[in-house]
């Protein structure tokens, strides 16, 4: 269960609780949910209950038990702890290994992403608007966010508080849009300053320029050398796209020696699966926090991860293919997916073969 799909499971919570006569509350068009904070547990926690508190005119833990109610007999959902003033602090049901590598593989790049439902209920509440400088790096890190945030099921447009050169845009991808029909937005602007780039960072071509102005938090100064385009293991951008690469060569091997993916019980598999369940997560806060830089770090993470698990996903010697190399694929597969899918986000190629 993603972030997304949880939250919309508080609000039907609520909404049975105000349909059984419990709560007498105008149902609130969003719920957040989030990591547990100290003192919380489970995967994940919401104040809901706080919030609803007052018009329902009872005390937040009060609120908290009806909706605890609910939310315990929902699908997906293991447990519910009341923890402080009224917080519900969620723990969700384990997906099996095998379960996730299939449904990461269902998905492809868009795992992770917002469902229709999701699109339909967040662009209603109007288009957000991103203003940068006009500045490289910051118009690259509002051409990302944009990215990460549509995915998420916000609808978006990225402008430039002034015109800036045709070259920033063409070599480092940037999409913006024009400003003519500001009126129209709902939802006021927000304005992207992170710290500037020192250097030439054109020099860098779009993929390593964009990596180099991504990686860093916003209020870190990047790095714009010629250490991004070297390819060795020192550098996070090469091995994040050759762990991609690399699985996707495992694919086309498999397939010469007459088999493919089937998800399945995996030994040693080196944290992958917990990256993977992560990465919806990964994506939720990288929109809520305007922060590119979450999902680069969580990329390198799973490269790290899956690097020294692909020498053993193929048939060794005289070995035959069995069902414990067809699941070593499918992991291989789904962790190069998921690769692809936040490269492609960040505005950077996957390409199959380095």
């Amino acid at each position: 269960m993603t972030p997304v799909e949880l939250s919309r499971t508080v609000l039907r919570a609520v909404r049975r609780a105000v349909d059984a006569g419990e709560l007498d509350v105008d149902v609130p068009a969003r719920v957040g949910v989030a990591p547990p904070g100290p003192g919380g547990c489970g995967d994940y926690a919401t104040g809901v209950a706080l919030q609803l508190a007052r018009p329902a005119g009872q005390p937040p833990y009060r609120v908290a038990q009806v909706l605890r109610a609910h939310l315990a007999a929902a699908d997906g959902i293991a447990d519910v702890v009341l923890t402080g003033p009224g917080f519900l602090n969620i723990s969700l049901h384990r997906t099996a290994p095998a379960d996730l590598v299939a449904e990461v593989l269902r998905r492809g790049t868009r795992y992770g992403f917002a469902d229709a439902d999701a699109h339909a209920s967040t662009a209603a509440g109007g288009t957000l608007q991103l203003r940068c400088a006009p500045d490289p790096r910051a118009l690259v890190v509002a051409d990302a966010t944009a990215r990460i945030l549509r995915s998420q099921g916000v609808a978006v447009r990225v402008v430039s508080a002034a015109p800036p050169p045709a070259e920033w845009i063409t070599v480092l991808g940037v999409h913006l849009d024009t400003d003519t029909d500001a009126g129209a937005h709902s939802r006021p602007a927000e304005e992207i300053r992170p710290v500037p780039a020192p250097g030439d960072v054109l020099a860098l071509g779009r993929d390593a320029g964009r990596w180099a102005l991504l990686h860093p938090a916003a209020h870190d100064r990047p790095r714009t050398g010629g250490e991004h385009l070297v390819q060795r293991e020192s550098n996070p951008l090469f091995r994040v796209r050759y762990a991609h690469a690399r699985s996707r060569a495992l694919a086309r091997n498999a397939a010469d020696l007459g088999f493919a993916a089937e998800p399945g019980p995996v030994d040693h598999a080196h944290g992958i699966h917990a990256l993977l369940a992560d990465h919806p997560r990964i994506l939720a806060a990288a929109a809520a926090h305007r922060a590119p830089d979450r999902l680069a770090r969580h990329l390198v993470a799973v490269a790290d991860a899956a690097l020294p698990f692909l020498p053993a996903v193929l048939p060794r010697g005289g070995e035959k293919p069995s069902a414990a190399h067809r699941a070593r694929l499918a992991l291989a597969e789904a962790a190069g997916t998921v690769l692809a899918g936040g490269l492609t986000l960040l505005g950077i190629d996957a390409p199959d073969h380095l």
